[in-house]
């Protein structure tokens, strides 16, 4: 663990994250080519919750290489776990996300790899090989789709654009359906895409004004936080509570329209 005191080499780190990202989205893609021959597994009986073994395969890869580079670090994975998580740098890895869109044939998936810092989002790396696309960013330093800046949209009415949103199917029907109501109402679109990392990067470069997700995990968007940040977009405290294991409602957009996605969503947003 490195001591609070010690300066930290976040420059390395990012540029580790975006090579890393990179990488292990180029090794996704060649699973991505031969997918039919995969064995797929449901969490927790689930059949849209679904886990392949590319999944397993990648995140193992993304552990090992981050483990041998920076050994102080902690980790979190959506399929491996947590590992020293008071360590002051800690990991938060999405193999691919989007997975049933991977196995499905989908070009909507791809590689987060996101770093806390003192427990603040601090570096986000988002590869998304199907669109030759890296999105990438660093608390203080911008954010970038390959090498062009990022900029949330300068829209001011939910009107003016396309909102992604999702579920997850136990709170859809609760909180999801009343909130695509009111959207359709004021003149608003929806998207869903299947990647919570993609669509928070898709606000943080202007394609999308918002996202809202009834309940998010972690590692499907930490990496995109620090994007939304360094773009000019709002988001609310996703962090709170026990989200970065447990997850929470989550909302990202553009400054003018947030306050009006936010009433729409209602209470359940910070609960």
């Amino acid at each position: 663990m490195t001591p609070a005191d010690q300066p930290l080499d976040i420059d390395a780190r990012y540029a580790f994250a975006c090579s890393l990202a990179r990488e292990a989205a180029q090794m996704g893609m060649a699973l991505y080519r031969s997918r039919a021959t995969l064995t797929v597994e449901h969490k927790g009986g689930d059949r849209q919750d679904v886990v392949s073994v590319a999944d397993q395969r990648i995140e193992q890869f993304l552990r090992s290489q981050l483990a041998e580079r920076f050994p102080e670090d902690g980790f979190l994975g959506e399929e491996s776990g947590a590992a020293d998580l008071k360590a002051r740098c800690v990991w938060v890895i999405d193999p691919i996300d989007g997975t049933a869109c991977f196995l499905h044939g989908l070009h909507n998936w791809c590689v987060s790899v996101g770093l806390l810092v003192d427990g603040q989002p601090c570096v986000g790396a988002i590869a998304d090989p199907n669109h030759d696309e890296l999105f990438h960013g660093c608390l203080g330093r911008g954010a970038y789709v390959n090498e062009e800046p990022l900029k949330a949209s300068a829209a001011t009415h939910v009107s003016e654009g396309l909102t992604g949103a999702g579920t997850f199917h136990p709170r859809g029907k609760e909180h999801f359906i009343p909130f695509l109501v009111q959207l359709l109402a004021e003149g608003g679109m929806f998207l869903r895409n299947g990647s919570g990392a993609l669509m928070t990067a898709y606000v943080a470069a202007g394609r999308l004004i918002g996202y809202y997700e009834t309940q998010l995990k972690s590692w499907d968007c930490l990496a995109g936080l620090v994007l939304v940040k360094e773009a000019g977009a709002l988001a609310n405290d996703f962090l709170r509570g026990d989200g970065l294991l447990e997850g929470n409602p989550y909302l990202v957009a553009a400054p003018g329209v947030y306050a009006q996605l936010s009433r729409m969503i209602g209470p359940s947003l910070d609960a």
